[in-house]
């Protein structure tokens, strides 16, 4: 058995061996799970001895399902049972497959239990279940069908599943399930029900007099309307998650970022268990349309994401921003090219560059590219590269998959040294006609993706997204380093001093006020940039006049300003303990200054500028 079941057992207060009335744990092994939507997770498969039926049923923990149980909460469990044809072969028959794929979900972001049944036809068997199916042809619903097979209306019994659930101490439950028989069972077996908890509903024209069968004689919580009737498809209709729901998943992940943080810098990219994380909270998906899967959310959340993820590593914040960034680039092209990228998923993954921009030479079928890019921040865990590239005067952008360029290992920087922003290098390189794209029809609010989804942020232009990146950062991590400092202030001695810890001391009172205060400033600069962008957004034209532009970059510039000198003050009031590679605060204090060095936080061009914008006198830089 594995430490994390003991442990688990452990402080379950139960025995790890097989009694007679329990189920014990004979295996655990890990099991990396990716649906056809392009959804992935990370499960822990468990299969166990003592079972009352004896069947080979399989638990799957997903989530943060360990914490769980050493803390006593509540785990989310779904009880499915088997179906072949719809969890195997995608049928319409039933609402299986959609469900399973739903809760895979739901569960992998709040922590609990997937239970795979082997009870296949509510308990008949797959054979009879399919001759149930031949019946069902003639008019009969689902139900009579298996009584005149001689079979009960639903003959699964959940014994085993309270054993499962009993073996890993899990007897307090929030049940995802549509079905009232499944609490009444296991709540007669020993389970507290705390909840049940409904799950999406699945309708199709194949599946619409199942569904309502069940609706009608067993009572299952089903809201079917006739305006429902549709393709029943993999991607949950009812799991779109809001603004604060998707801030409090990314808030979860935040201590784990903390502990990696030492791990990614010495990688020198994202571990694989954050890119794990961050897909299973749905990070990824935030700015995807939602006609492909994605979330459709605003500025806003999105803003909020990178700022929430950089007070736990800004090497996270800073690759998570480009990747969701660039999903929703990709949205921005033709159907042709969407439709190939977005085949295995709502959140195809790519890196951008376009520095320094390369050569295109036309060729039959397409361009021939050349040159070498530097700072594709995402690269490492990326399927796609967005390149820049000069044909004949004209900007274009090329769509190139990363296996086809050549990757040049050279990220090694004294800050953001986890986002494995690496160069990549093309000779010769052919890249098909569709697959390249004027840049000036790209960037634009009217693109072509903006005539295929109606999400009002695929008008935004290009670069605003791009300059929002280093700000959101820089401010979260300037708060995770205030944070820190407050910590250290309350139980920290210093030398040399009187006082019994530096809290006590008038002057560290007021570095620590500035500090915060600071970071107080560069919130407010913020929060008004992105407030402009999203009144923008909210606009038709989508775009920012030059004045409201010079007044949302210099928000920005000026946020990253004060938050770079929160953080100083902060270090510089921490003694030479923070300088040591195992402190956070000197690695905060690497990553901003990185961050402050990028473009789109450079104070001297931007003051320039901006002030030419708020003055009336028009942008000499057509980027800005």
């Amino acid at each position: 058995m594995t430490a994390c079941v003991e442990t688990a057992l452990q402080a379950a207060a139960l025995p790890t061996g097989v009694a007679p009335d329990h189920a014990g744990v004979r295996t655990q092994v890990t099991v990396p799970l990716r649906f056809p939507d392009g959804f992935s997770t990370t499960a822990e498969v468990l299969t166990f001895r003592g079972l009352a039926d004896g069947k080979e049923h399989l638990l799957l923990a997903l989530g943060q399902w360990e914490q769980q149980l050493l803390n006593h909460d509540v785990p989310l469990v779904r009880l499915h049972s088997e179906c072949m044809t719809g969890d195997a072969f995608g049928s319409q028959r039933c609402d299986c497959g959609p469900q399973l794929r739903e809760a895979v979900e739901e569960i992998a972001a709040a922590g609990g239990f997937l239970l795979y049944l082997r009870q296949e036809g509510r308990g008949i068997g797959l054979y009879s279940k399919l001759d149930a199916y031949a019946l069902q042809d003639t008019g009969l619903d689902t139900y009579d069908a298996n009584l005149a097979l001689g079979h009960g209306e639903d003959e699964r019994d959940y014994t085993a599943a309270a054993q499962m659930l009993d073996a890993l101490g899990a007897t307090r439950i929030r049940l995802l399930s549509n079905n009232p028989d499944k609490a009444e069972q296991l709540a007669a077996l020993g389970i507290d029900v705390t909840e049940q908890v409904p799950t999406g509903v699945y309708l199709s024209p194949a599946n619409e007099g199942y569904l309502v069968a069940k609706r009608d004689r067993t009572a299952h919580t089903l809201e079917l309307g006739t305006a429902d009737v549709g393709p029943a498809v993999p991607v949950p209709g009812g799991t779109v998650p809001g603004h604060d729901e998707m801030l409090s998943r990314v808030d979860g992940l935040v201590p784990r970022l903390r502990e990696r943080a030492e791990e990614t810098e010495r990688l020198r990219r994202l571990p694989e268990s954050t890119m794990n994380e961050l897909k299973d909270a749905g990070v990824f998906r935030i700015l995807a349309p939602k006609e492909l899967g994605g979330y459709g959310m605003g500025v806003e959340t999105y803003a909020e994401v990178i700022r929430r993820l950089a007070r736990g590593c800004a090497s996270t914040a800073w690759t998570a921003g480009h990747l969701i960034e660039h999903v929703w680039m990709l949205a921005r092209w033709p159907q042709r090219v969407q439709d190939e990228v977005f085949a295995h998923g709502p959140a195809p993954l790519a890196a951008a560059t376009s520095a320094p921009v390369g050569s295109a030479r036309k060729v039959p079928g397409g361009f021939s590219i050349s040159g070498h890019w530097s700072f594709a921040s995402g690269v490492m865990h990326s399927e796609w590269a967005l390149l820049a590239v000069d044909s004949d005067g004209v900007r274009l952008q090329c769509l190139v998959p990363v296996a086809e360029l050549e990757l040049l290992d050279v990220w090694h920087t004294d800050g953001l040294r986890g986002t494995g922003s690496n160069d990549l290098r093309a000779k010769d390189l052919f890249v098909p006609e569709h697959l390249a794209m004027d840049w000036t029809l790209l960037s634009a609010a009217d693109n072509p993706g903006s005539l295929i989804h109606e999400d009002p942020m695929i008008h935004t232009p290009m670069a605003t997204l791009l300059n929002l990146v280093a700000p959101s950062a820089a401010l979260g991590a300037a708060e995770y380093a205030v944070d820190v400092f407050r910590e250290k202030m309350l139980v920290r001695r210093v030398k040399n001093t009187a006082d019994n810890r530096q809290a006590d001391s008038p002057l560290a009172q007021a570095r620590f006020s500035k500090a915060h205060g600071l970071v107080g400033t560069a919130r407010l600069h913020w929060q008004e940039a992105v407030r402009a962008v999203a009144e923008s957004d909210r606009r038709r034209p989508s775009s920012l006049t030059d004045e409201e532009r010079a007044g949302y970059r210099l928000s920005l510039a000026l946020s990253g300003e004060a938050a770079e000198e929160a953080v100083r003050l902060t270090v510089a009031g921490s003694g030479g303990s923070a300088h040591r590679l195992s402190h956070p605060l000197q690695r905060i204090q690497r990553d901003v200054n990185v961050l402050l060095n990028h473009p789109t936080l450079s104070m001297d061009p931007i003051l320039e500028q901006a002030g030419r914008g708020l003055l009336g006198l028009g942008f000499t830089v057509s980027s800005f």
